[in-house]
């Protein structure tokens, strides 16, 4: 089994930062894409940004040049780092990873999620 547990998320005024991390573990042979997606109230989940295992990223046009997704592949941590938050970014941040097994199964993975809340 894979688990995976995210943290960073909190209340923040429309301007600010926050860096949300999420570190997996479990039965891990390596992990190919990590990504974010967010939820809204009464909104679709959609994707925020996501990185391969070397390194290449693409965001949602909504969070180009604001925010920036980095991964740790020794930690098995992705990363979200979000700068000038805006009230459009509240909502229910998840990670996720496409993880292979000892076995070369390769399953989808998801957090518990982190609420981010920009409001002043």
């Amino acid at each position: 089994q894979v688990q995976l547990v995210e943290s960073g998320g909190g209340l923040v005024q429309p301007g600010g930062s926050l860096r949300l991390s999420c570190a997996a573990s479990g039965s891990i042979l390596g992990i190919n894409t990590m990504g974010w997606s967010r939820q809204a109230p009464g909104k679709q989940r959609e994707l925020v940004a996501r990185i391969t295992s070397d390194g290449m990223t693409n965001y949602a046009d909504s969070v180009k040049g604001r925010f920036t997704i980095s991964r740790d592949n020794v930690k098995n941590t992705v990363y979200l780092q979000m700068n000038s938050l805006k009230p459009e970014d509240t909502a229910v941040y998840y990670c996720n990873a496409n993880v292979r097994n000892r076995y070369y199964i390769t399953n989808d993975y998801w957090g518990q999620g982190t609420q981010v809340t920009i409001s002043s």
